[in-house]
């Protein structure tokens, strides 16, 4: 089989129809060139040009051979260019788990932040709860995922990427609505909207933490799995709730949120996690970009 350098070779040769010119183009003597034309004639086992003493003319099969030698270097170059940018983490499709509160903010600064500066990456999206991703880690189901802080279990590489802050979640007409800055104590005996201790462990335990060391016990009238369901039963008048920064930018009707101060300014955290064996030169990219997120300033 002939070589691309050979290719390369015909296509110059093909394109000066002088053995000078193009071995010049080529960075080459002439003898060589000669050569290399010959090398691919006899693996071709067909005459490519018609040579006299003072004319280069491509033969009718040479012609031919022309649009197809051309078209194999166009790919070639394009397998090699794609290679290096796979390579480097800068093409090729990644997996990606996140959990549904981090979609509030999280999850879209880190989408624009990747199509900005890895725009020939195609990205998959699953929304999932911690615990899943962990499993759909180890089956290969996903690349890397975003989720509450776990216990990581063996083999796995974790990296907190964010953390924010939280705030009160009050209906409109509370008074609490009309304080600026509410604290924890204003919680006490208060009727709360809390989280799931089976359906939302990390926020249920954070919420707990938070609450003890302010010693408030608030009047817990409902326990639910996620953020959004939160708020809607304060919408709808049944209480207060303590829910992540990022929740702010949903902006219901009939909802006030107001930050609180904590002993933790950003207690609610975002890790990044992955195999420790995987081979895709993206996951560092990736996790890299989400790092940088926490020092931008966050959408209004």
């Amino acid at each position: 089989m002939f070589e691309l350098n050979q290719l390369v070779c015909f296509v110059t040769l093909a394109e000066e129809l002088h053995f000078g010119r193009a071995a010049r183009r080529l960075a080459m003597t002439q003898p060589p060139l000669s050569r290399q034309i010959q090398l691919l004639e006899h693996h071709l086992d067909t005459k490519l040009f018609d040579r006299t003493s003072r004319t280069v003319r491509l033969t009718p099969a040479g012609e031919r051979f022309l649009v197809e030698a051309r078209q194999i270097l166009r790919l070639a170059e394009g397998a090699s260019s794609l290679a290096r940018k796979v390579a480097l983490g800068k093409t090729g499709s990644i997996r990606i788990g996140f959990t549904a509160a981090s979609a509030y903010d999280f999850v879209p600064r880190l989408v624009t932040a990747c199509q900005t500066e890895l725009p020939d990456v195609d990205l998959s999206l699953k929304e999932m709860v911690s615990g899943d991703q962990m499993e759909a880690l180890g089956s290969g189901q996903i690349d890397i995922g975003f989720i509450r802080p776990l216990l990581v279990r063996h083999g796995i590489e974790s990296m907190k990427v964010f953390a924010e802050g939280m705030c009160l979640a009050a209906p409109a007409g509370h008074p609490l609505a009309r304080k600026r800055s509410p604290t924890l104590r204003d919680l006490h005996e208060q009727p709360f909207v809390m989280y799931s201790p089976h359906e939302s462990r990390y926020f249920h335990e954070l919420v707990v933490a938070q609450l003890a060391q302010a010693n408030v016990q608030p009047r817990y009238v409902q326990y639910l799995g996620q953020v959004h369901s939160l708020l809607s039963l304060v919408r709808a008048g049944l209480g207060l709730a303590l829910v992540p920064a990022s929740a702010t930018g949903l902006h219901l009707d009939n909802v006030v949120m107001r930050p609180v101060a904590l002993r933790a300014k950003a207690p609610v955290e975002v890790h990044a996690v992955w195999r420790r064996d995987a081979a895709s030169p993206l996951i560092p990219q990736i996790v890299a970009i989400a790092k940088r997120l926490a020092h931008r300033p966050r959408r209004r």
